[in-house]
């Protein structure tokens, strides 16, 4: 009886351990900061090629956008028809430079700033705006990062 009680626990420590193994570890912060660079490069590159479908995909259905001057794009579908109303209007060039990335579990906010070109579709003048960001990501239960909240303004205002 004590050899089966033995051999049951070493079985159920056995199995624990395992368990505890197949447990995925928190990635590092410059994992994350690397899966964070990889997902600015993808949403930015999404902007500049007008892939709405992609850059939909990059957010939480609960996304907000708060831009200056304009009422919150709150929810993806918010976000969504903003953005095909701008692509129908503008081709796009943007360029994101971030100065700080700060990581706590599963959210992550980074800030910096941007340039963005807008060329008018019906001709004239390309205008170009630079300025400052400040994004909030959340890690998803896949272990991606999503774009949770948005935020920028122009300095100086914007220019033509």
């Amino acid at each position: 009886m004590k050899t089966t009680i033995a051999l049951a626990s070493l079985a159920l420590i056995g199995s624990l351990a395992a368990c505890d193994n197949a447990r995925p570890l928190q990635p590092t912060y410059e994992e994350d900061l690397a899966a964070i660079t990889a997902f600015n490069k993808r949403y930015l590159g999404s902007i500049n090629d007008e892939d709405i479908k992609t850059l939909s995909s990059l957010t939480t259905d609960g996304h907000v956008m708060l831009m200056p001057g304009r009422e919150p794009l709150v929810g993806k579908t918010a976000n969504d028809e903003a953005n095909g109303r701008a692509f129908e209007q503008f081709d796009f060039a943007e360029e994101w430079h971030p100065i700080e990335t700060v990581i706590s579990g599963d959210l992550g906010f980074q800030r910096g700033t941007y340039t963005t070109t807008a060329t008018p579709r019906a001709g004239g003048d390309a205008r170009s705006i630079s300025g400052n960001f400040l994004r909030i990501y959340q890690r998803q239960s896949n272990g991606e990062w999503r774009m949770t909240r948005d935020t920028f303004n122009s300095v100086p205002a914007a220019t033509n």
